[in-house]
C-alpha cells in the first residue's frame, strides 16, 4: 500500500512522518518528543477555550491520550501540528459544554458578530468628500515600543478578553504561527469566516496597544 504524502507549510520538520511511524510502532520516545514540540502549544491552543489554566492543561493530557489512540487513523491530509491541534480544539470544546453548567451563561455566549471591527468614528462620515476613509488613521509605532514587557502583557491580556472564536483564532494564526488553511483545518471554519475573526481580533488587540501608546507606555 503506497504512503500518502504528508501535507505541512515549508517550515514542516522532515522528519515529521518517522516520528508518526515510530508512535504507530508504540516507541515512547517518538511520543516525547512530540510532546516536547508541541505541549505548550497545546495549552494554548485549549485556553481559547476553557476559563482557566488548570483546565486547558487538563484539556491537553486528554488531547495527546487522543493523539495515541488516533494515530494509527492519521492520513497526512495536514500537518501533524494541525492534527493535534484539531484534536485539542474537540477536547476543550467537550470539556466547555460539560462543564457548562457550572459557569455564568454569558460566559458561555457566542461571539457577537455584528459589532463593528473599528470604531465607526475614526472614519470620514456619510456625505463627506472622502467618506468611509480614515478620518484617524492608525500610527505606526517603533519596533522597541512593541517589544516592551509591558506591551507582551497587554496583548496577552487583550487575547484574554476576546469572545471565544477570536481568540482561537488569532491564537492559532499569531501567536502559533498558522497559516489560514491550517486554522479553518483546526477549527472547522470557512476561510471567510477564519478572515472576519482574526480581522476582529486583530483590531481589538491594536486598538489596546494604540491605547497604551497614547498613554506614553510601551516604552
Amino acid at each position: 500500500m503506497q504512503r500518502a504524502t504528508m501535507v505541512g507549510t515549508p517550515a514542516e520538520r522532515p522528519d515529521e512522518w518517522e516520528l508518526v511511524a515510530a508512535l504507530r510502532a508504540g516507541d515512547e520516545a517518538a511520543f516525547l518528543e512530540l510532546v516536547g514540540r508541541y505541549h505548550r502549544s497545546v495549552v494554548r491552543v485549549a485556553r481559547a477555550y476553557l476559563g482557566s489554566d488548570a483546565a486547558a492543561e487538563d484539556v491537553a493530557q486528554e488531547a495527546w491520550l487522543g493523539v495515541l489512540k488516533g494515530i494509527d487513523a492519521f492520513e497526512g491530509r495536514c500537518s501533524v501540528k494541525t492534527w493535534i491541534f484539531r484534536i485539542a480544539v474537540y477536547c476543550a470544546k467537550t470539556r466547555r459544554a460539560r462543564d457548562g453548567r457550572l459557569v455564568p451563561m454569558s460566559a458561555l455566549e457566542e461571539d457577537g458578530e455584528d459589532e463593528p471591527a473599528v470604531d465607526p468614528d475614526r472614519f470620514q462620515p456619510d456625505g463627506a468628500r472622502y467618506a468611509n476613509n480614515w478620518s484617524r488613521p492608525p500610527e505606526p509605532w517603533a519596533e522597541e515600543r512593541l517589544m516592551t514587557s509591558q506591551a507582551a502583557a497587554l496583548v496577552k491580556q487583550e487575547i484574554e478578553r476576546l469572545p471565544t472564536n477570536q481568540r482561537a483564532v488569532i491564537t492559532l494564526r499569531d501567536v502559533e504561527g498558522l497559516d489560514s488553511g491550517e486554522v479553518c483545518e483546526a477549527l472547522g471554519l470557512s476561510d471567510g469566516n477564519q478572515r472576519v475573526l482574526l480581522h476582529r481580533a486583530r483590531s481589538k488587540v491594536r486598538a489596546a496597544l494604540e491605547r497604551l501608546m497614547s498613554d506614553g507606555g510601551g516604552r
